[in-house]
């Protein structure tokens, strides 16, 4: 599974209520709620991100409280994978199991800038930034996880393997 897309960059510390501020947590279509993603540390996000794109932090993304919902409107926004030096825990399993790929490495994080072209090999870990020419390894998730991923979730994947 490969990923490419131009880089949104964030830094440290983004938490849940940055990601989805809490005052929209009341709308329940997924659809609805995605555009208000990023708006108050970017609210130019949800008017550019493109299919594809990606989402580059440095340290603790994903912090605060353990909505789902954060993870989800990232992915509802067709972020084909976010890449951190490191993601708060509660945040690392919530992008599991609503299937949104998520890689660490504080190097690629460290270096890659806004706008960059990156792409993303799931199976390897290996990260391209194009723009610059560079690549970073990343420690690629084991097959398990990777069939959740690509099933697009947990319960997606529980339920292929029950049909």
């Amino acid at each position: 599974m490969i990923a490419k897309g131009r880089v949104f960059k964030y830094g440290d510390n983004v938490d849940t209520d940055v990601i989805i501020p809490a005052r929209y947590l009341n709308i329940a279509d997924p659809k609805e709620l995605a555009t208000h993603a990023m708006e108050d540390i970017d609210d130019t996000f949800v008017s550019r991100v493109q299919d594809g794109d990606i989402i580059v932090a440095t340290k603790n993304f994903g912090c605060g409280s353990s909505r789902e919902h954060a993870p989800l409107v990232i992915k509802e926004n067709n972020v084909s994978c976010v890449i951190a030096s490191s993601f708060a825990r509660i945040f690392y399993r919530n992008a599991i199991n609503i299937g949104l790929p998520i890689l660490e490495c504080e190097e690629a994080a460290n270096d890659i800038m806004e706008g960059d072209i990156v792409s993303v090999d799931f199976d390897t870990g290996i990260i391209h930034n194009e723009t610059k020419n560079k690549e970073y390894k990343a420690v690629a998730f084991p097959p398990f996880i990777q069939s959740i991923i690509k099933a697009g979730g947990l319960l997606k994947s529980l339920k292929e393997r029950e049909g």
